[in-house]
Protein backbone atom coordinates (compact mmCIF):
# COMPACT_ATOMS: atom_id res chain seq x y z
CA UNK A 1 0.00 0.00 0.00
CA UNK A 2 1.48 3.08 -1.41
CA UNK A 3 0.35 5.77 1.43
CA UNK A 4 1.06 8.71 -1.17
CA UNK A 5 -1.28 10.72 -3.28
CA UNK A 6 -1.16 11.04 -7.19
CA UNK A 7 -0.77 14.69 -7.41
CA UNK A 8 -0.64 14.79 -11.23
CA UNK A 9 -4.19 14.50 -10.72
CA UNK A 10 -5.10 17.90 -9.58
CA UNK A 11 -3.14 19.65 -12.35
CA UNK A 12 -5.42 22.70 -13.39
CA UNK A 13 -7.88 22.41 -10.41
CA UNK A 14 -7.57 25.62 -8.06
CA UNK A 15 -10.46 24.61 -5.26
CA UNK A 16 -8.56 22.72 -2.05
CA UNK A 17 -11.40 20.78 -1.35
CA UNK A 18 -11.23 19.57 -5.18
CA UNK A 19 -7.96 18.55 -5.18
CA UNK A 20 -8.35 16.85 -1.80
CA UNK A 21 -11.71 15.06 -3.31
CA UNK A 22 -9.85 13.78 -6.15
CA UNK A 23 -6.61 12.55 -4.80
CA UNK A 24 -8.27 10.98 -1.57
CA UNK A 25 -11.09 8.83 -3.72
CA UNK A 26 -8.02 7.60 -6.25
CA UNK A 27 -6.20 6.65 -3.56
CA UNK A 28 -8.43 4.47 -1.84
CA UNK A 29 -9.60 2.90 -5.41
CA UNK A 30 -6.07 2.33 -6.10
CA UNK A 31 -4.75 0.72 -2.58
CA UNK A 32 -7.89 -0.31 -0.23
CA UNK A 33 -9.01 -4.27 -0.48
CA UNK A 34 -12.14 -5.37 0.65
CA UNK A 35 -12.14 -6.20 4.14
CA UNK A 36 -14.97 -8.41 4.27
CA UNK A 37 -14.11 -10.70 1.32
CA UNK A 38 -10.77 -10.32 0.81
CA UNK A 39 -10.60 -9.16 -2.88
CA UNK A 40 -7.45 -7.57 -3.98
CA UNK A 41 -9.13 -4.06 -4.73
CA UNK A 42 -12.69 -2.22 -4.24
CA UNK A 43 -13.95 -0.44 -7.49
CA UNK A 44 -15.83 3.45 -7.67
CA UNK A 45 -19.37 3.54 -7.60
CA UNK A 46 -21.49 4.81 -10.46
CA UNK A 47 -21.49 9.38 -10.09
CA UNK A 48 -23.73 10.13 -7.60
CA UNK A 49 -24.64 6.71 -6.15
CA UNK A 50 -26.58 7.40 -3.20
CA UNK A 51 -24.50 6.93 0.21
CA UNK A 52 -22.06 5.02 -1.27
CA UNK A 53 -18.34 5.70 -3.45
CA UNK A 54 -17.11 2.17 -3.71
CA UNK A 55 -17.84 -1.54 -4.46
CA UNK A 56 -16.70 -4.47 -4.24
CA UNK A 57 -17.44 -6.57 -7.10
CA UNK A 58 -16.35 -9.90 -5.77
CA UNK A 59 -18.81 -9.57 -2.50
CA UNK A 60 -20.98 -6.24 -3.46
CA UNK A 61 -20.39 -5.06 -0.46
CA UNK A 62 -20.49 -1.02 -0.47
CA UNK A 63 -18.29 1.34 1.02
CA UNK A 64 -17.98 4.88 1.74
CA UNK A 65 -14.91 7.44 1.94
CA UNK A 66 -14.76 10.84 4.24
CA UNK A 67 -11.30 12.84 4.67
CA UNK A 68 -9.81 15.43 6.31
CA UNK A 69 -6.75 17.32 6.52
CA UNK A 70 -4.87 16.42 9.87
CA UNK A 71 -1.63 14.55 11.44
CA UNK A 72 -3.65 13.21 14.66
CA UNK A 73 -4.79 9.44 14.98
CA UNK A 74 -7.46 10.85 16.93
CA UNK A 75 -10.63 10.93 14.66
CA UNK A 76 -12.89 14.13 15.43
CA UNK A 77 -16.12 13.28 17.42
CA UNK A 78 -18.34 14.86 14.68
CA UNK A 79 -17.47 14.16 10.71
CA UNK A 80 -19.69 16.78 8.11
CA UNK A 81 -21.94 13.93 5.56
CA UNK A 82 -24.60 14.56 2.89
CA UNK A 83 -28.25 15.24 3.08
CA UNK A 84 -29.81 13.89 5.99
CA UNK A 85 -33.32 12.10 4.58
CA UNK A 86 -31.25 9.90 2.29
CA UNK A 87 -28.49 9.17 5.31
CA UNK A 88 -31.64 8.02 7.58
CA UNK A 89 -33.37 5.95 4.60
CA UNK A 90 -30.03 4.13 3.85
CA UNK A 91 -29.15 3.29 7.23
CA UNK A 92 -32.89 2.26 8.25
CA UNK A 93 -32.85 -0.16 5.15
CA UNK A 94 -30.06 -2.12 6.68
CA UNK A 95 -28.29 -1.80 2.71
CA UNK A 96 -26.07 1.19 4.24
CA UNK A 97 -21.93 1.13 3.14
CA UNK A 98 -19.42 0.69 5.59
CA UNK A 99 -17.76 3.80 5.94
CA UNK A 100 -14.07 4.59 5.59
CA UNK A 101 -12.33 7.60 7.72
CA UNK A 102 -8.97 8.86 6.70
CA UNK A 103 -6.56 11.96 7.76
CA UNK A 104 -3.86 13.04 5.06
CA UNK A 105 -1.22 15.52 5.31
CA UNK A 106 1.33 16.49 2.88
CA UNK A 107 -0.39 14.63 -0.06
CA UNK A 108 -0.02 11.15 1.88
CA UNK A 109 -2.38 9.60 3.95
CA UNK A 110 -1.51 9.21 7.61
CA UNK A 111 -4.45 7.29 9.26
CA UNK A 112 -7.28 5.41 7.85
CA UNK A 113 -10.47 3.70 9.81
CA UNK A 114 -13.13 1.53 8.58
CA UNK A 115 -16.20 1.19 10.60
CA UNK A 116 -19.21 -1.21 10.05
CA UNK A 117 -21.80 -0.45 8.61
CA UNK A 118 -24.10 -2.64 11.31
CA UNK A 119 -22.76 0.49 13.74
CA UNK A 120 -24.35 3.37 11.95
CA UNK A 121 -28.11 3.96 13.65
CA UNK A 122 -30.46 6.93 13.09
CA UNK A 123 -28.51 8.13 17.00
CA UNK A 124 -25.33 9.01 15.47
CA UNK A 125 -26.97 11.00 12.33
CA UNK A 126 -27.45 14.81 13.58
CA UNK A 127 -29.45 16.61 11.29
CA UNK A 128 -28.11 20.43 10.70
CA UNK A 129 -29.93 23.54 10.35
CA UNK A 130 -31.77 24.15 6.90
CA UNK A 131 -30.32 26.07 4.62
CA UNK A 132 -31.69 29.94 4.54
CA UNK A 133 -34.29 30.77 2.04
CA UNK A 134 -31.33 33.20 0.30
CA UNK A 135 -29.05 30.53 -0.26
CA UNK A 136 -29.09 28.37 -3.51
CA UNK A 137 -30.52 25.25 -2.13
CA UNK A 138 -33.03 27.06 0.21
CA UNK A 139 -34.29 24.42 2.71
CA UNK A 140 -31.99 21.75 2.16
CA UNK A 141 -30.65 20.05 4.87
CA UNK A 142 -27.71 18.18 5.57
CA UNK A 143 -26.08 15.99 8.01
CA UNK A 144 -23.05 14.95 10.55
CA UNK A 145 -22.38 11.73 11.72
CA UNK A 146 -21.29 11.74 15.15
CA UNK A 147 -18.08 9.47 15.15
CA UNK A 148 -17.53 9.96 18.81
CA UNK A 149 -20.61 7.87 19.71
CA UNK A 150 -19.40 4.82 17.86
CA UNK A 151 -18.16 2.17 20.12
CA UNK A 152 -14.02 2.20 19.48
CA UNK A 153 -14.28 -1.49 19.17
CA UNK A 154 -15.74 -0.86 15.65
CA UNK A 155 -13.45 1.63 15.04
CA UNK A 156 -11.01 -0.78 12.62
CA UNK A 157 -7.22 0.83 12.10
CA UNK A 158 -5.65 0.10 9.13
CA UNK A 159 -3.51 2.41 8.51
CA UNK A 160 -2.20 3.95 12.30
CA UNK A 161 0.34 6.87 12.16
CA UNK A 162 1.73 6.12 8.92
CA UNK A 163 1.89 2.72 8.96
CA UNK A 164 -0.08 0.15 7.30
CA UNK A 165 -0.91 -2.63 9.55
CA UNK A 166 -1.06 -6.32 8.11
CA UNK A 167 -4.17 -6.85 5.83
CA UNK A 168 -5.09 -10.20 7.09
CA UNK A 169 -5.07 -8.61 10.30
CA UNK A 170 -7.80 -5.94 9.31
CA UNK A 171 -9.77 -8.21 7.52
CA UNK A 172 -9.95 -10.77 10.98
CA UNK A 173 -11.05 -7.94 13.17
CA UNK A 174 -13.79 -6.67 10.54
CA UNK A 175 -15.17 -9.78 9.57
CA UNK A 176 -15.26 -9.96 13.72
CA UNK A 177 -17.10 -6.97 14.13
CA UNK A 178 -19.43 -7.39 11.00
CA UNK A 179 -20.61 -10.67 12.51
CA UNK A 180 -22.36 -8.54 14.89
CA UNK A 181 -24.88 -7.57 11.65
CA UNK A 182 -28.66 -7.85 13.04
CA UNK A 183 -31.43 -8.08 11.15
CA UNK A 184 -33.48 -5.15 12.35
CA UNK A 185 -32.39 -1.37 13.13
CA UNK A 186 -34.07 -1.71 16.32
CA UNK A 187 -32.04 -4.99 17.13
CA UNK A 188 -28.74 -3.16 16.13
CA UNK A 189 -29.22 -0.19 18.57
CA UNK A 190 -29.51 -2.07 21.33
CA UNK A 191 -26.35 -3.63 20.13
CA UNK A 192 -24.62 -0.29 20.10
CA UNK A 193 -26.13 1.08 23.38
CA UNK A 194 -25.14 -1.98 25.19
CA UNK A 195 -21.27 -2.17 23.39
CA UNK A 196 -20.69 1.53 24.14
CA UNK A 197 -21.74 0.55 28.26
CA UNK A 198 -19.41 -1.89 27.87
CA UNK A 199 -16.57 0.16 26.80
CA UNK A 200 -17.12 2.46 29.69
CA UNK A 201 -16.06 -0.07 31.84
CA UNK A 202 -13.06 -1.52 32.65
CA UNK A 203 -11.23 -4.89 30.85
CA UNK A 204 -13.71 -7.56 33.47
CA UNK A 205 -16.95 -6.56 34.76
CA UNK A 206 -19.79 -7.09 36.20
CA UNK A 207 -23.68 -7.47 35.09
CA UNK A 208 -24.79 -5.35 38.22
CA UNK A 209 -22.38 -2.70 36.83
CA UNK A 210 -23.82 -2.80 33.42
CA UNK A 211 -26.99 -2.70 34.56
CA UNK A 212 -26.43 0.77 36.41
CA UNK A 213 -26.72 2.00 32.66
CA UNK A 214 -30.60 0.92 33.19
CA UNK A 215 -31.97 4.44 33.47
CA UNK A 216 -29.75 5.69 30.45
CA UNK A 217 -31.14 2.57 28.30
CA UNK A 218 -34.95 3.23 29.75
CA UNK A 219 -34.24 6.86 27.91
CA UNK A 220 -33.58 5.24 24.70
CA UNK A 221 -35.95 2.23 24.34
CA UNK A 222 -39.02 3.74 26.53
CA UNK A 223 -41.24 0.93 24.81
CA UNK A 224 -38.77 -1.81 26.72
CA UNK A 225 -40.15 -2.63 29.80
CA UNK A 226 -37.85 -5.61 30.47
CA UNK A 227 -34.61 -3.55 30.29
CA UNK A 228 -32.53 -6.11 32.66
CA UNK A 229 -33.53 -8.76 30.59
CA UNK A 230 -32.41 -7.48 27.16
CA UNK A 231 -28.77 -6.51 28.75
CA UNK A 232 -28.12 -10.09 29.32
CA UNK A 233 -29.29 -11.18 25.80
CA UNK A 234 -26.48 -9.05 23.85
CA UNK A 235 -23.73 -9.51 26.70
CA UNK A 236 -24.76 -13.10 25.65
CA UNK A 237 -24.98 -12.34 21.77
CA UNK A 238 -21.33 -10.34 22.21
CA UNK A 239 -20.40 -13.54 24.50
CA UNK A 240 -21.33 -15.54 21.40
CA UNK A 241 -19.40 -13.61 18.75
CA UNK A 242 -16.19 -13.23 20.91
CA UNK A 243 -16.23 -9.84 21.62
CA UNK A 244 -16.38 -10.71 25.77
CA UNK A 245 -15.93 -13.36 27.02
CA UNK A 246 -17.72 -15.19 30.47
CA UNK A 247 -15.53 -15.73 33.51
CA UNK A 248 -18.20 -16.45 36.11
CA UNK A 249 -21.53 -16.06 37.28
CA UNK A 250 -22.05 -12.45 36.85
CA UNK A 251 -18.71 -11.67 35.79
CA UNK A 252 -17.66 -10.86 32.03
CA UNK A 253 -14.04 -9.95 30.51
CA UNK A 254 -13.50 -7.84 27.26
CA UNK A 255 -11.54 -10.47 25.25
CA UNK A 256 -7.96 -9.07 23.81
CA UNK A 257 -9.90 -9.22 19.77
CA UNK A 258 -12.49 -6.32 21.07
Amino acid sequence: MDLRFDTTLIKGYKSASQQARIMTEEWLARNMYCPICGAESIQKAESNAPVKDYVCKSCRAQYELKSKKSTTARFKSSVVDGVYRTMIERISSLENPSFFFMHYDRYEVNNLIIVPKCFFIPDIIQKRTQLKSTAARAGWEGCNILLGLVPDTAKIPIVRNGHVLPTEDVCKKYNQIYALQTKSIESRGWLFDVLQCTERLGATFSLNQVYSFVDLLKEKHPRNNNIEAKIRQQLQFLRDKGIIEFLSPGVYRKTNRS
